[in-house]
C-alpha cells in the first residue's frame, strides 16, 4: 500500500482549494476590469457620436429652419407665380439678398438655388436663369417628383452648381431640397442649398484609433474624414458584411462585427435618419484589459506558490497522527488485507468493524442481562436463590436503588382463562402473553414494579409501593387489577384472572407470594373466568405455608436419566437431595419432597412404558420403602439402585435403535426447512422431546451441535446456488433465511476465506 496516498491526496485536495478559487477569483476579476474598460470606452464613444450629432443636428436644423422660413415669406411666395427677368432687376435683387442669409460660415452653405418650374427661371449664386437652361435641371425636377417636401440627398459636387474653388476639392455635397409653396398641395418650385462633405467632415472631432462617419438611409457614407470614402456603402468599403447592415436598424446600439476587428457603436437621427457610426480597433480598446490581465497573473501564481507551500507544510502536520493511527491499526490485520484500500478507508473499515462489533456485543448484552435478570426474578419467585445471590443479583442489576423506598411489595399473577369461543387460536398464545405483557409495563411505572416476567404461562409482577399506609395500598392494588382486566379484555377481547398475595415488607418473601398468588388462581374452579382473587379472602389474611421443592434440579435429573448419563443423574440426584435436607422444616415435610420425586419416577417409568418390577424387582411398594428410610446416604443409594440404575438401563438399550433414528428425522427437517428460520426447540417440540435431551442425542450421532450442522448445511446450499444459478448474493441470503446479507458474507468468508462473489467468480475461471 502507497502509505502516503492520502497526504498526496489531501496536498492535491489543498492546493486544488486554494489555487482554483484563486483562478477563478482572477479570471473574474480580469474580465470584470475588462468589461468596465469596455463600457467606459462604449461610454465615450457614446458622448462622441452624440456631441457629433448634437453638432451636425444643429447645423442641419438652423439651416432647415432658416430655409423654411426664406421659402415661407411674401416674397418669394408672390415670385414663384410671376414671370422673371432682368427688367424685375428689384425683385430679383431682393431675392439674391434673402438667399444670401443662407450663406455663412456656420452653415458651410457653398450654393443657394430658388427655382419656379411652372415660371421658368431660376436663381443661384450666378444669377438669374431660365429654368430650361439650367445644367442640373434633372437633379431638381427628381427632387420635385419626391413625395417629401423636404429632402437630404448626397451628390456629387459636379451633378450641382458650385460658385467657390475650394468646393470643387470635394467629391461630394450634401443638397437641402425643399418645395413651395410650403403649404400648398402643388408645388410650383424648389429652393436647395449644397454644402460640402469637406466643410461638414471638419466638424467631426476623430478620436485615436476610432473611425467615425456618416450614413444616410441607404448606409452610403456622407460625412467622412477621408474624401475617397464618402459616397461608397459602408458594406463596400469594408467595415461590415451585408448581413450585418441589419445590426443598425434600432435607433442606437454597439456589436462587434463578424471579422472580430472592430467594435460599432451607432446613433440614429430622428431629424433626418441619419446613422452616426464608430468603429473602433479592438486590439485598442483591450490594451488596458492585457495590462490588467497579467498585473492579475503575476499576483495569482505569488499568491498560489505561498498558498502550496502552506497547503504542504499544514497537510503534513494534519497527515501525522492518521500515519501514527495507520501505523498503529496495520499491525493487528492480515497482511493480505493491507493492499487493498488506501489508509482512511482501512481505518474506516477496522473502526466500522469494531463499532459493529461493540454494538453487536453491546445488544448480546442486553439481551443477556434481560434474561439473566428474567432468570433471577423466575428463581426468585421459585425460591431457589440464596439470600447472598439474590442480594449480589439486586446490585448487579441496579434494583437496590428501586426497591429501597418501598414499603410495602404485593405479587400479581395473571392468566389467561379461556382460548374457546375467541377469535384466537392455541398458536396465537405466545403472542397474546407478549401483548399482555406490554399491556401490564405499560400501566405500572417502572420504578413501582419489578420486570414481568412468564412462569409457565402465568405473567407474573412484582409491584412496590412508598405508601405506608397498608389500607391505601390495598386500594391501589385493587384499582389496578380492575383496570388490567378492562384494559386486556379492551385491547384483546380476552378475559384474564388475577391472583393477588398478601402484602410483605421483604424481597426474600417473593417466593411464598409468589405461591400465594398462585393458589390463589386455582379458585377458580368455584368462582368462575375473569376474576380477581385476593388471597386473603381465601385464607383469612395468613401466609401460606410454603414447602421448598428443587424443581429445577429435579428436571435436571430426570433429563439426564432420560439420555442415560448416570454420572450426570448421579450428581443431580445428589444436589437435589442437599437442597431439601439443608432447610430447617419438619420430617413429614421432607418426606413429602422425597414422595413428590418418587412420583416423578413413576411417571417417568408409566410415560416410557418401563414395567415396576423391572424398577424395584421387590414385593413390598417403593413408596412403603422409602418412607421407612431416614438418613440421606441411605435415601441417595436406595434411589441409585431401586430407580436411577433400572431405568437407565432401559433408556441405554433403546438408544442404540432410537437415537439414530431421532437425529435422521432432525436431519431430515434441516434438509426441507433450512431456508426458513428452524430451531433445536422447534424440533423438539414437534418430536414430543426434550429440548436438552434432544440437543445431547443429535451432539452424540453427528458430533457437531444442531446449530453447526444447520449453518454447514447453508453453506453447501450457497456453495450449490452461487455455482448453478445466477442468483443475487442478497437473494441467496435471503433463501438461507439470512435476515441481512452482510451476516452471510461474513459467515461464508469465515469459513471459506473468500466472498461469495469470489468463490463464483473462482469456479468460472475454472470451468472457462
Amino acid at each position: 500500500m502507497n502509505r502516503h496516498s492520502i497526504y498526496t491526496k489531501m496536498v492535491i485536495f489543498g492546493c486544488a482549494v486554494s489555487i482554483i478559487p484563486l483562478l477563478l477569483l482572477g479570471y473574474f476579476s480580469y474580465q470584470k476590469s475588462s468589461e468596465s474598460i469596455q463600457s467606459h470606452v462604449n461610454e465615450s464613444r457614446l458622448d462622441s457620436l452624440n456631441q457629433l450629432r448634437a453638432s451636425m443636428e444643429q447645423l442641419l436644423r438652423s439651416l432647415d429652419y432658416t430655409m423654411s422660413y426664406l421659402i415661407n415669406t411674401s416674397l418669394v411666395q408672390e415670385s414663384i407665380f410671376q414671370e422673371m427677368n432682368y427688367r424685375e432687376f428689384v425683385r430679383i435683387n431682393h431675392l439674391t439678398r434673402e438667399l444670401s442669409l443662407l450663406k455663412s460660415p456656420i452653415t458651410k452653405v457653398d450654393d443657394v438655388i430658388l427655382a419656379s418650374y411652372v415660371s421658368n427661371w431660376l436663381i443661384n449664386n450666378q444669377g438669374l436663369s431660365t429654368f430650361e437652361s439650367f445644367k442640373y435641371k434633372d437633379l431638381l425636377v427628381d427632387l420635385m417628383n419626391k413625395e417629401a417636401v423636404t429632402s437630404w440627398i448626397i451628390v456629387k459636387t459636379d451633378q450641382i452648381s458650385s460658385t467657390y474653388n475650394s468646393s470643387y476639392n470635394c467629391q461630394y455635397a450634401v443638397v437641402l431640397a425643399k418645395k413651395t409653396p410650403y403649404l400648398s398641395a402643388e408645388k410650383r418650385g424648389i429652393a436647395a442649398v449644397t454644402i460640402p462633405t469637406c466643410n461638414m467632415a471638419d466638424i467631426i472631432n476623430q478620436p485615436p484609433a476610432s473611425d467615425i462617419m456618416v450614413l444616410d438611409q441607404t448606409n452610403r457614407v456622407i460625412i467622412h474624414p477621408q474624401q475617397d470614402k464618402v459616397g461608397a456603402r459602408l458594406d463596400d468599403l469594408g467595415y461590415l458584411d451585408s448581413s450585418e447592415l441589419s445590426l443598425l436598424e434600432g435607433d442606437a446600439g454597439e456589436f462587434l462585427s463578424k471579422t472580430g476587428h472592430h467594435s460599432v457603436t451607432y446613433i440614429k437621427s430622428p431629424f433626418n435618419q441619419w446613422t452616426y457610426i464608430s468603429f473602433t480597433e479592438l486590439s485598442e480598446l483591450t490594451k488596458e484589459s492585457r495590462d490588467i490581465g497579467w498585473f492579475t497573473f503575476y499576483v495569482c501564481m505569488f499568491i498560489i506558490l505561498g498558498s502550496m507551500g502552506l497547503v504542504w507544510l499544514g497537510s503534513r502536520n494534519v497527515y501525522s497522527p492518521i500515519r501514527r493511527l495507520f501505523q498503529d491499526v496495520v499491525q493487528r490485520v492480515p497482511e493480505g488485507r493491507r493492499e487493498k484500500m488506501n489508509e482512511i478507508q482501512f481505518i474506516n473499515d477496522h473502526f466500522r468493524d469494531m463499532f459493529t462489533s461493540i454494538s453487536t456485543l453491546t445488544t448480546e448484552l442486553g439481551r443477556h442481562r434481560e434474561q439473566a435478570m428474567s432468570l433471577f426474578l423466575h428463581k426468585l419467585y421459585l425460591g431457589t436463590n440464596k439470600k447472598s445471590e439474590t442480594e449480589d443479583k439486586l446490585r448487579l442489576f441496579g434494583l437496590q436503588d428501586r426497591l429501597l423506598p418501598w414499603n410495602h411489595f404485593i405479587i400479581l399473577t395473571l392468566q389467561i382463562d379461556l382460548l374457546e369461543d375467541t377469535r384466537y387460536e392455541q398458536t396465537d398464545l405466545d403472542l397474546l402473553l407478549f401483548a399482555m405483557n406490554n399491556i401490564i409495563e405499560e400501566m405500572v411505572p417502572p420504578e413501582e414494579r419489578l420486570p414481568t416476567i412468564i412462569i409457565e404461562q402465568t405473567h407474573v409482577i412484582l409491584i412496590g409501593s412508598e405508601e405506608t399506609n397498608l389500607n391505601a395500598f390495598n386500594d391501589y392494588i385493587y384499582n389496578l387489577t380492575e383496570q388490567m382486566q378492562s384494559n386486556i379484555r379492551g385491547f384483546l377481547d380476552l378475559d384474564v384472572s388475577i391472583g393477588v398475595s398478601l402484602p410483605f415488607h421483604h424481597l426474600l418473601y417473593a417466593s411464598r407470594a409468589y405461591r400465594e398468588g398462585m393458589e390463589a388462581l386455582k379458585h377458580r374452579m368455584k368462582l368462575g373466568k375473569g376474576v380477581i382473587i385476593p388471597y386473603f379472602s381465601m385464607n383469612s389474611g395468613n401466609h401460606s405455608n410454603v414447602y421448598f421443592y428443587p424443581k429445577q434440579i429435579e428436571n435436571e435429573l430426570l433429563d439426564s436419566i432420560r439420555i442415560a448419563d448416570e454420572h450426570r443423574a448421579h450428581k443431580a440426584l445428589h444436589q437435589w437431595l442437599t437442597e431439601v435436607f439443608q432447610k430447617e422444616r419438619e420430617p413429614h415435610e421432607y418426606q413429602i419432597s422425597l414422595i413428590c420425586l418418587l412420583n416423578e419416577f413413576m411417571i417417568l417409568m408409566q410415560e416410557n412404558g418401563i414395567p415396576q418390577k423391572q424398577g424395584s424387582g421387590e414385593a413390598q411398594s417403593l413408596y412403603e420403602q422409602l418412607l421407612q428410610m431416614y438418613i440421606s446416604a441411605e435415601i441417595e443409594t436406595w434411589f441409585r439402585k431401586k430407580l436411577i440404575a433400572p431405568i437407565i438401563e432401559v433408556f441405554r438399550d433403546r438408544q442404540n435403535s432410537t437415537y439414530h433414528n431421532l437425529s435422521e428425522q432432525i436431519i431430515h427437517m434441516i434438509q426441507n426447512e433450512y431456508n426458513r428460520d428452524i430451531t433445536l426447540d422447534e424440533c423438539a417440540s414437534r418430536l414430543h422431546y426434550n429440548l436438552f435431551y434432544v440437543s445431547n442425542i443429535f451432539k452424540k450421532e453427528t458430533g457437531v451441535s444442531f446449530s453447526e450442522y444447520l449453518a454447514m448445511f447453508r453453506l453447501n446450499q450457497a456453495k450449490k446456488l452461487l455455482i448453478e444459478t445466477d442468483l443475487p448474493i442478497k437473494d441467496i441470503a435471503e433463501r438461507l433465511s439470512y435476515n441481512n446479507p452482510q451476516n452471510f458474507i461474513r459467515y461464508f468468508r469465515k469459513l471459506e476465506g473468500i466472498t461469495p462473489g469470489q468463490y463464483r467468480k473462482n469456479h468460472l475461471n475454472k470451468q472457462a
